[in-house]
């Protein structure tokens, strides 16, 4: 546990040790300066700016509307903000996907105009050539398996992955690809504990889960969900650590009757 207590900056090396030493991961998602301030300084291992701030920051139904230039500007504003811990940027739908050379671009864009210090890519070996070719810049690279909900439309349903056994072979068969390939990590979303389990024993880098069990190297989860900001999602793996959206709103509503009743500002609270 020592290696994580006395960490000054959290780096790709950094995780391995914790794997190696048996200290768990922890990771939560952040997407601007004053969240990610308060999660760094509480002292979390990864923030990893998701494609999820295309859902709880602009309200879309998916992940796939966010653009790339959303994306560096999310990066961008958390990387301002940490101190501590290891930035992983999501590379968004379409960045990377058939074309290895456009992978390899915008990759670098992430990293030259965010300052992040990894990014983030959803799938298997079917995207693989887009991997070696960014890491081939030097970036490190985070894989992701699993439910991956840039597919969403392939899978049609955000329900566990591969309780099958084809599936779940396909799986394993990924993660180790991944690591052939030179990924520092990988996130396993939403699969059988037992199987993410596997494949962590199965592979020598870092495994971090959400909706994946106990058996992994990390968790991660996404910041407005375990603070309860967001209020209508309560997934079995979630686990909300504050009811924020209750907090907030009461807040806001003794705001507006203190304003409404003249209240504020009183006279210490003017110049």
């Amino acid at each position: 546990m020592s290696v994580h207590k006395n960490v000054k900056r959290v780096t790709t090396n950094v995780l391995q040790e914790m794997k190696n030493s048996g200290a768990k991961i922890s990771m939560l998602t952040g997407y601007d300066f004053s969240m990610a301030r308060i999660i760094d300084s509480a002292g979390i291992d990864i923030i990893l700016v998701g494609d999820s701030a295309s859902n709880v920051m602009a309200g879309h139904e998916t992940t796939l509307p966010i653009t790339l230039d959303q994306m560096i500007y999310h990066a961008g504003s958390v990387v301002r903000a940490v101190e501590r811990a290891l930035v992983v940027v999501d590379m968004p739908f379409g960045s990377y996907q058939g074309n290895s050379k456009e992978a390899l671009s915008n990759a670098i864009r992430i990293m030259k105009e965010s300052g992040g210090h990894a990014v983030k890519l959803e799938g298997g070996i079917e995207i693989i050539e887009s991997i070696k070719r960014i890491l081939t810049a030097g970036i490190p690279v985070m894989g992701h398996l699993g439910l991956t909900p840039q597919s969403i439309y392939k899978f049609g349903t955000y329900v566990v992955r591969a309780k099958e056994e084809n599936e779940a072979q396909r799986l394993i068969e990924d993660a180790l690809a991944l690591e052939e390939a030179g990924c520092f990590a990988i996130v396993l979303e939403k699969i059988p504990a037992a199987l993410a389990e596997k494949v962590a024993k199965s592979v020598s880098i870092p495994i971090i889960g959400i909706g994946a069990g106990n058996g992994v190297d990390g968790q991660v989860l996404v910041v407005h969900d375990m603070l309860g900001i967001n209020n209508e999602f309560s997934p079995r793996f979630l686990r909300k650590y504050a009811n924020l959206y209750e907090i907030m709103t009461e807040a806001v509503k003794n705001y507006i009757d203190d304003v409404r009743s003249g209240d504020f500002p009183n006279q210490n609270e003017q110049y």
